[in-house]
């Protein structure tokens, strides 16, 4: 349509009907006369309405999930990074508290003995001086460590120190086969000497080949002229085998040792010997024995079977 001066004359009177419609159907409320139009309106275009939407409404959901995708996303990020914090979090705390809990044993042991030590930890292993069986701790002669001093843990005899750095040293466990302490037997006193077997159980030559052993009696260190490079009374283990007696001049026993070398962690050096040989009483508790439980059957006879008085009645 072109813009003429009778367009614009149409144009201004419909915007003018418009008004005066809008004005009566306000003014008409439900008694309206332009309901019955309205109503027809609704019912011709209601359906085309629903329809737009309902082809419109599918994008705007798929535009608001893309969005939640985006937040959703984002808030797996952030909790996947707090679960690997916490993660690592607990893998740090129970660390700490394996370590907390051997350093605690090993100041028992050493509050029990009274023996001065200067505490470690492994930070390697393996044949650092031609021997099978070494540790090297963050301890060394700047801490005091001399060579021969002895090597504990919280559960007993670890080795002893045969190379010091100024920083660090290097301990041959008890499980090496050139390793060699003297033992006392607990109560019995009988006195011997360990010798390491790699993975195997400590072999143990008794000085008294008639000596009365049995499984389950239990060793410490008998200690060495001027306490190196042993001191006495560190728990060594418990006898798992003893070999009968062939009337020679020692008997062999075969004992499980406390420590466990191929776990170890934080241990001690001894640098400081006890005025008094404890003996027996860093020893750890001997474990109560486990009752049997006792099985009682009783029999009750049945009532159908004949006694034997009537067997010979009826014979």
């Amino acid at each position: 349509m072109r813009d003429t001066r009778e367009s614009r004359l149409l144009l201004v009177l419909l915007i003018a009907v418009a008004f005066a419609l809008i004005t009566v159907d306000i003014r008409g409320g439900e008694d309206s006369p332009v309901d019955g139009a309205r109503q027809g309106a609704a019912t011709v275009f209601g359906p085309i309405e629903s329809g737009v939407s309902a082809a419109v409404d599918p994008v705007g959901n798929a535009v608001s999930a893309i969005r939640e995708s985006g937040d959703r996303h984002d808030r797996l990020a952030a909790l996947e990074e707090e679960n690997a914090a916490l993660k690592a979090r607990l893998g740090s705390d129970d660390r700490s508290r394996s370590r907390l809990k051997q350093l605690d044993k090993m100041l028992k042991i050493a509050g029990q003995g009274q023996y001065g030590i200067k505490g470690a930890q492994v930070i390697a292993i393996g044949a650092a001086q031609g021997f099978s069986w070494t540790i090297t701790v963050d301890v060394g002669a700047k801490d005091g460590i001399k060579r021969d001093m002895t090597v504990l843990n919280g559960e007993g005899l670890v080795g002893r120190v045969t190379t010091v750095g100024p920083n660090t040293a290097t301990v041959l466990l008890a499980s090496d086969p050139d390793f060699t302490v003297g033992t006392r037997m607990e109560s019995g006193d009988e006195l011997g000497f360990a010798s390491g077997q790699g993975d195997r159980p400590l072999r143990v030559e008794l000085l008294n080949g008639k000596a009365e052993v049995k499984k389950g009696d239990r060793l410490v260190t008998f200690g060495s002229q001027a306490d190196r490079p042993f001191v006495p009374g560190v728990p060594v283990g418990v006898v798992s085998r003893v070999d009968p007696s062939g009337g020679g001049l020692t008997r062999t026993l075969y004992v499980t040792p406390y420590v466990g070398f191929t776990k170890l962690d934080i241990v001690g050096v001894v640098v400081e010997a006890p005025k008094k040989d404890p003996r027996d009483t860093v020893l750890p508790p001997k474990p109560k024995p486990t009752p049997r439980p006792t099985v009682t059957v009783t029999v009750t006879p049945s009532p159908e079977a004949p006694v034997d008085g009537q067997n010979q009645q009826e014979q």
